[in-house]
């Protein structure tokens, strides 16, 4: 029996597609949720979360922010999203307080979807993540500065019934301007947290080494509120940072260019490089520190990083994504990130089909029958070339996934002849000669 959802009729589908195409600006006047959450109560309207493939897409969107992939900034990935299933990808990786991300995703010609790009914090396991950014779906990128020492999670998820291919790429860039003009964060010689007189106390900030008189800049738009000279840091100059509310600290001048209440941007000369207070017998540097209100100081060093230098393009064929592939070994094991020794989240008998998602790197991203996705090394893989061919004696439905209440695809009549690519639980993945690829129940022969 035909699941409910091929009963729909297609005219209703186009409407509900086409009153979700429009634009929806997270910056727009009267927009209060984001596209994610406006396209979710379109769907919950249309009554289309009564069908196996809208609570597929719901399911999803929650699993995605619960089980994860981990992955490591910079990262890049190009992927696939079929048009026969709901899927969902969330990727986690770690932040650090005043790292900015930029997120941003790029679709291949020819794709003509729109794609939900949301980052949230992660929360005690009690909690709910907390959503921190969304992209515009006509503008499939943002950035965001991070408030804290954090884990994060991204979900991609594209709306129903439309496949493409696309290429992702997250990756970290500093929140500030760097503070010495012509230097950047290798000119770093001494860093948070070092031993200070003999152990009595830490570096709270960052030394930046350069030549007496080099110029100390503003590393954000703001204003002067001291001026002064103290016995630890000599010439000093405090900058509040009028757009992410915190003060930058300047040590050890040879010489202060600014007064108190006075307007700088970025860029503008705040003092000389120089070796004044404790630093006196030190070469000369800057020592600049970060503080936040109700928190004090806080290490400078992500805030003013160079940004990251992309990864290199994933050095597998693009023509693997979406792709039916199966073990070359016996068993072979799902990795939680593309890295060799990273945790594992599943296992898979050589006979089970996997669908490629993704590819970075020298790894594929892959998708488990059931769902589950995770990461193989491309070797260990091969194009699922078909294990026989069939000829149906009986009429059978052929379902997008190897379940018992699956979206159905096709019919397929007696005497059709399909080749099976793979096998699990019972079910046949199989191809009929149009191409088209779905689930055969265990019953059907």
């Amino acid at each position: 029996m035909l699941h409910r959802l091929r009963a729909l009729p297609a005219v209703f589908f186009v409407l509900f597609l086409t009153a979700c195409s429009q634009s929806q600006t997270l910056q727009g006047i009267f927009q209060k949720s984001t596209p994610h959450e406006e396209y979710a109560r379109r769907l919950r309207q249309a009554r289309l979360d009564e069908t196996a493939l809208g609570r597929d897409w719901l399911r999803a969107a929650e699993q995605a922010l619960h089980d994860s992939l981990t992955i490591t900034l910079p990262f890049q990935e190009s992927g696939f999203f079929p048009a026969d299933r709901a899927t969902a990808v969330g990727y986690w990786y770690k932040v650090r307080n005043g790292e900015t991300i930029h997120v941003s995703l790029k679709l291949a010609p020819g794709t003509d979807a729109r794609v939900f790009l949301d980052a949230f914090e992660l929360r005690p396991a009690t909690a709910k993540p907390n959503l921190l950014a969304s992209a515009d779906t006509t503008d499939l990128s943002f950035r965001y500065t991070a408030d804290n020492d954090q884990q994060h999670v991204l979900r991609v998820q594209p709306e129903l019934l439309r496949a493409g291919r696309y290429t992702l790429r997250v990756q970290r860039e500093p929140s500030l301007s760097f503070p010495v003009r012509g230097k950047n964060d290798a000119a770093v010689g001494s860093f948070w947290g070092s031993d200070r007189d003999g152990g009595a106390r830490r570096h709270e900030g960052i030394d930046i080494f350069a030549k007496r008189g080099t110029p100390a800049i503003a590393a954000a738009d703001g204003f002067i509120t001291r001026v002064n000279e103290t016995n630890l840091g000599g010439l000093v100059v405090w900058l509040a940072d009028s757009e992410h509310g915190q003060h930058l600290y300047y040590a050890h001048l040879d010489k202060q260019l600014v007064q108190p209440g006075q307007r700088v941007r970025i860029g503008d000369t705040l003092g000389l490089v120089g070796n004044t207070g404790n630093a006196r017998t030190t070469t000369p540097h800057l020592h600049f520190g970060v503080y936040r209100s109700g928190r004090g100081a806080v290490d400078p060093f992500p805030f003013v990083r160079r940004p990251d230098v992309l990864p290199a393009a994933p050095r597998v064929a693009p023509e693997r994504l979406g792709q039916w592939v199966r073990a070359k070994d016996p068993r072979l094991q799902l990795h939680r990130s593309p890295v060799a020794k990273s945790a594992t989240v599943a296992t898979t008998a050589k006979p089970t089909p996997l669908l490629v998602l993704g590819v970075t790197s020298d790894w594929l991203r892959v998708q488990l029958p059931t769902g589950r996705t995770g990461y193989v090394p491309s070797r260990t893989v091969l194009k699922a070339e078909p294990l026989r061919r069939e000829a149906l004696a009986t009429a059978a439905d052929m379902y997008a996934l190897p379940q018992a209440n699956a979206q159905a695809l096709d019919l397929l009549p007696a005497k059709t002849t399909v080749a099976v690519l793979g096998e699990f639980g019972g079910y046949r993945l199989v191809r009929r000669t149009n191409g088209r690829v779905g689930w055969l129940a265990p019953t059907a022969s």
